[in-house]
């Protein structure tokens, strides 16, 4: 029986180095050697000759080659379950993880690397103000645990105030990692919207054509946010900031749709037998209306005065009439169809007596542009619309709290905006790794409420502690305590969920889709690593005989195994009782773990058994892999007997933990 996990450094996340390396040596196997990468020769390979100077076109800050590492450095970390703190976990597929969102995006990777369709996020913006995020990552597992005050009491923040020189560097290194994993989660249809202000709007373009690609830029949307205007700023009172749009692949992203107005549907008035429609001039107006533009475009069309009735073949008849598109100045111009479209598609055209500039009535022909046709359009750039106004967003809050516990959030219609205007189907996913007060789990729910798209939803956000001397944080810390909640931004993000949820199904009582969420925590890994004490060498052995840590679950190290094998963390998981022991079925038999602190050899045979029986009956439509804890077995009896039962009955891959 193998052991899971090789690695000798302990347990790790994705390895997005050695990825690399693989999926490069695949293309070029002459660049990898076992000196590494031959950067010259892979230079060769893609026609580039070697550089000749160190000046190069791009965006470039101190700390930007260990800013790309840490990206590429898996996690040490695991996800521990917290059913206690969830809505409908058994049948929700809706996720909020509190931690470090770095950290998180590492975890993911395996799980989740091309499944996000969309995702939104409002980091942190740089106002000159210290944001707490972690800065030190020698272990960063453990800086992020003294961050949020769960050992040793620490507090650090990450200075960034202007004076410390570091003003825009420290911002992009803490952003730089994070935007280059939520990259590999992106669908290859997908996209990421990023809210930014001026400070750091144009470092982060150049971020992102950097990270995504200049040719996957696909909108810089102003919003129209404080229309009374930020009377903070020195010069002017500045109404707008901005959301960043992204493609993972410009080409495949289907078209930003909006739907119309109220205005522009009551400009529908007209109906037949096909439904509601406006009418269009068929003559082009515009750019390009003239004759000379389009010759082909130029030609009669005949009318009966009578009934109505359109002709591209020439009539003589007396009720019959010729109709030619003329511009206002009596110009030559053209139509917008050719004569075989106005063949196909006649009974789509009406002709009606409308009044000239000269005071003339003549004949004109229209097109019926039905509303079924027209119920979407390409998103605008600029957002003006009260909904986008940033102070709805507190109005949200109070309604949802009874007061303002979160400052600056954003209103659920922004995020809601973008989430309706991308094709999405059921089940696509949307992401927010920088959650707040968890404006995008609303904004989904509400969305799937309003079209009965079923999307879900992932947040990620630092379990940043509150504090009761900080003003700003002061209605936020009288809630937590009146409420009995720890003081934590994280305990309001869950609770604005709850009460979302509440609010959409009491707004749409025939709506039963999922308004849960599954609650996860960042933690060290449930695999002990060896850390000797050497000062009493005898004690440390004896701990390690059992690497996984006492103080864990069963549930805790079966939802590790999940991250490390790369499933889903709401894939179906059921449970049975087989020769007294609890055996695990994850995702319809993929998965099957026995977790049991001890396995005797009398055990064994029936324990097998009963596993190739519920196995068999489970009928995966891939190979299945069996787990035990490596500790469990009374000796190497017991675990070669097991072992050698259930290969001999079709289960290769039996593994320990």
């Amino acid at each position: 029986m193998r052991k899971l996990f090789e690695s000798k450094v302990g347990p790790q996340g994705a390895d997005s180095i050695r990825e690399n390396i693989c999926k490069l040596k695949s293309l070029f196997p002459e660049v990898v050697g076992e000196d590494g990468i031959n950067v010259d020769v892979l230079n060769q390979l893609i026609g580039k000759e070697l550089a000749t100077t160190e000046e190069k076109y791009g965006l470039n800050w101190n700390g930007k080659r260990e800013a790309r590492h840490l990206s590429l450095t898996p996690s040490t970390g695991t996800l521990r379950p917290s059913q206690e703190q969830s809505v409908d976990w058994e049948t929700t597929k809706n996720l909020m993880i509190e931690g470090d969102n770095l950290e998180v995006l590492k975890l993911l990777q395996k799980s989740y690397t091309g499944k996000v369709k969309l995702i939104y996020i409002d980091p942190p913006y740089n106002t000159g103000k210290d944001f707490i995020y972690p800065d030190n990552y020698q272990s960063s597992i453990r800086n992020y645990l003294e961050i949020t005050g769960q050992i040793e009491n620490g507090r650090k923040i990450s200075s960034n105030t202007e004076s410390s020189g570091r003003f825009h560097t420290d911002w992009l290194n803490m952003m730089y990692p994070r935007l280059k994993l939520a990259r590999s989660l992106l669908k290859e249809d997908g996209a990421i919207f990023i809210s930014i202000s001026d400070e750091e709007k144009d470092n982060l373009r150049g971020m992102l054509n950097e990270i995504f690609g200049e040719d996957n830029f696909i909108e810089c949307f102003v919003v129209r946010s404080n229309p009374r205007g930020n009377q903070a700023r020195k010069l002017t009172a500045s109404e707008h900031e901005y959301v960043l749009c992204y493609a993972r692949n410009s080409e495949i992203l289907e078209p930003l749709a909006a739907g119309l107005t109220a205005k522009q549907k009551a400009e529908y008035s007209s109906h037949d037998e096909e439904g509601e429609y406006r009418e269009l001039g068929l003559r082009k107006r515009g750019a390009g209306s003239r004759r000379e533009d389009a010759p082909n475009q130029y030609y009669p069309l005949y009318v009966n005065t009578r009934t109505g009735e359109i002709s591209i073949e020439p009539k003589n008849e007396d009720d019959w009439v010729s109709v030619l598109p003329k511009l206002s100045d009596g110009t030559d111009g053209r139509w917008r169809w050719a004569k075989d479209t106005v063949a196909s598609e006649n009974h789509r055209l009406l002709a009606r007596v409308v009044n000239s500039r000269d005071g003339q009535k003549r004949w004109d022909i229209f097109e019926k542009n039905y509303l079924s046709e027209n119920t979407k359009r390409k998103i605008r750039s600029i957002l003006y619309e009260k909904e986008f106004n940033y102070e709805n967003a507190t109005e949200e809050i109070k309604e949802l709290f009874g007061r303002a516990v979160f400052d600056y959030a954003k209103p659920k219609e922004l995020v809601a905006h973008f989430i309706k205007n991308m094709e999405m189907s059921s089940e696509d996913c949307v992401m927010d790794f920088f959650a707040g007060s968890g404006t995008t789990g609303h904004a989904v729910m509400n969305q799937n409420a309003a079209d009965g798209v079923g999307r879900r939803y992932i947040l990620v956000q630092l379990q940043e502690q509150l504090r009761a001397d900080d003003a700003r944080q002061k209605v936020a810390c009288e809630f937590c305590v009146e409420n009995l909640k720890p003081l934590r931004i994280t305990e309001l993000t869950k609770e604005r969920l709850r009460r979302a949820a509440k609010v959409v199904k009491e707004e749409n009582p025939m709506f039963s889709g999922d308004l849960g969420f599954r609650v996860y925590r960042l933690d060290t890994s449930n695999i002990r690593e060896w850390e000797p004490d050497r000062q009493n060498l005898p004690s440390s052995l004896l701990e390690s005989v059992d690497h996984l840590k006492t103080d864990r679950t069963e549930t805790d190290i079966l939802y590790e195994l999940l991250l490390k094998l790369g499933l889903d963390l709401c894939v179906p998981i059921e449970a049975r009782k087989i020769a007294g022991k609890d055996v695990h079925s994850i995702g319809g038999g993929v998965l099957l773990a026995c977790l049991a602190e001890k396995i005797t050899l009398d055990q064994v045979e029936t324990l097998a058994e009963g596993i190739l029986a519920w196995q068999k009956a489970l009928g995966p439509a891939g190979d299945t892999t069996c787990v035990f804890r490596d500790s469990a077995f009374v000796d190497d009896v017991a675990k070669t007997n097991l072992t050698a039962i259930l290969n001999q009955h079709g289960l290769a891959n039996v593994r320990s933990l």
